[in-house]
């Protein structure tokens, strides 16, 4: 008999808390975009170059792509539309040849993964209806409960519905993941008909008031016939609206001949790629638009719930290139910060007050945003200042600890941490007494600072954010903390405020 899995949703699901982001695009692009900044910073400090030059650099690029298991033909025609744009746009005659060049390295990395209509198209009769298609272990199931969440924020109210018979527990991951995000799952259990699973979930759609259904089809660990069959029958049936093929981006040029296969019986709308957090070099990502002329439509970013993004060419190959990434990043603070909290932070700021649990809780929301190393490379000309800096978690942890130590009183005002406060606070956060002090010397140093940031527009602020990382309150090269090598001893304490009383 049919059942609809009912979860409790959450409070707010477009507020989820955000535990991202695993360092996202630029751990996949790390190496790429290293070894493209170093080929376009050779053509740098030269009075004049010559074609020569530019064609070598042309050729470093090529190896470049083709070490990030970037398709061989798709390299091959995006050196050589680049070095015909360079020589077209008079390269060799300008003042600054490398700024000419990193730009059509830029629109040609825009080119080759774009354009691409992010949105989902909703349709304006419900339900919209999204066929989720892959290989078995691409992370499909865990791929469609992100979509639903991403459906919720957009103020739809989806629901997945459990195709996947083959899979040992693929029903019961499903029903899982729509309780985490707050989605009803379609479920059928006394039959191993997916066809007709979805049909009936179709049906059943309008009748539950759900005006996007996500259909969780099977998978295999290889492109066989018999599931071929299943999805193109499942597609014929409930004529989907989307049809989006689930990749791991692990797999390198693999994917790409995936993407190639299911296209030749399904059609697709769009690719989501998934892993994205990897080490991979993303050969993947800027091979797929090119070969099988489908658009990447979303990239998996970690294994929370929240962790998709839409994928935009243009912020992808700024980052690539180390141009920063603007847009991302207000988004992802736009998500964090409530307009009304920020305004009386803003307020706080600029009349100077703003204590120390006001920044722990902005300290906390830039750590919800992602690894601070991360978000710092989003501002243009900061990351590639960051390529050694290392930013250890467990320094922020102690630096936490500091601050939960104090009093409300010591947090408002850290002036009036005196010596007698400086060793209760050490004591009770495992730290020295000379590491209080440094700390909250450094946050009285950083108050003018922060208040000239509250009268900025964006682009002094950040400036101005680039130098609170050179200080090390924003990216966590604070010093070291060192642990405690005093136990505390309440006989000693007593003995020693007689002694002051005295």
């Amino acid at each position: 008999m049919p059942a609809l899995f009912y979860a409790s949703p959450p409070d707010n699901p477009g507020r989820v808390k955000s535990a991202w982001r695993r360092d996202t695009v630029l751990c996949m692009f790390d190496a790429l975009s290293e070894k493209l900044n170093g080929v376009l910073r050779s053509l740098r400090g030269r009075g004049r170059i010559t074609e020569d030059n530019v064609r070598e650099a042309m050729r470093e690029v090529r190896t470049a792509l083709l070490e990030a298991d970037v398709h061989i033909e798709v390299a091959r025609k995006f050196c050589d539309a680049c070095l015909q744009k360079a020589l077209g746009m008079q390269v060799l005659e300008t003042l600054r040849p490398e700024q000419v060049m990193i730009k059509v390295v830029h629109d040609e990395l825009v080119r080759l993964m774009g354009p691409i209509e992010t949105r989902i198209p909703f349709v304006s009769q419900p339900p919209t209806i999204i066929l989720m298609a892959g290989l078995q272990g691409s992370g499909k199931t865990t791929t469609c409960a992100k979509l639903a969440r991403y459906c919720l924020q957009k103020g739809k109210k989806p629901m997945m519905v459990a195709a996947d018979l083959k899979r040992p527990a693929a029903i019961d991951q499903l029903e899982v993941l729509g309780t985490q995000v707050g989605v009803p799952v379609y479920v059928e259990r006394d039959h191993q008909n997916a066809v007709k699973v979805c049909r009936n979930a179709v049906m059943n759609s309008r009748k539950l008031d759900r005006d996007v259904v996500i259909l969780d089809t099977a998978g295999r660990l290889a492109i066989d016939e018999e599931m071929m069959t299943e999805v193109s029958k499942i597609a014929e049936i409930t004529q989907p609206h989307q049809i989006y093929l689930v990749l791991d981006a692990m797999t390198g040029q693999d994917a790409v001949n995936t993407a190639k296969s299911f296209d030749q019986r399904l059609e697709l709308d769009g690719v989501i790629l998934t892993k994205f957090d990897s080490d991979t070099r993303g050969g993947a990502a800027l091979s797929v638009k090119h070969v099988t002329g489908k658009p990447i439509k979303f990239i998996g970013v970690g294994e929370k719930l929240d962790a998709i993004e839409e994928f935009h060419p243009d912020r992808i190959a700024s980052r690539i290139l180390g141009m920063g990434d603007v847009l991302s990043l207000v988004e992802k603070a736009q998500q964090q910060f409530d307009e009304k909290e920020a305004l009386a932070q803003q307020e706080k700021m600029a009349k100077g007050t703003m204590g120390l649990d006001d920044f722990l809780v902005q300290l906390e929301k830039l750590r919800n945003m992602g690894p601070m190393k991360s978000i710092l490379k989003m501002i243009p000309g900061v990351g590639s200042a960051l390529n050694d800096l290392e930013l250890p978690e467990e320094e922020l942890n102690r630096f936490k600890g500091v601050i939960h130590s104090m009093t409300p009183k010591e947090r408002r005002n850290p002036e009036i941490i005196e010596a007698s406060r400086r060793r209760r606070i050490a004591r009770g956060a495992g730290v020295q007494p000379q590491d209080v002090s440094g700390l909250v010397k450094q946050f009285i140093h950083m108050r003018p600072l922060m208040k000239a940031m509250a009268g900025q527009g964006i682009g002094g602020r950040m400036k101005m954010m680039s130098q609170l990382s050179q200080m090390g309150m924003m990216d966590g090269a604070m010093p070291k903390l060192k642990k405690g090598t005093t136990r505390y001893n309440p006989q000693r304490d007593k003995k020693r405020k007689r002694r002051r009383r005295k």
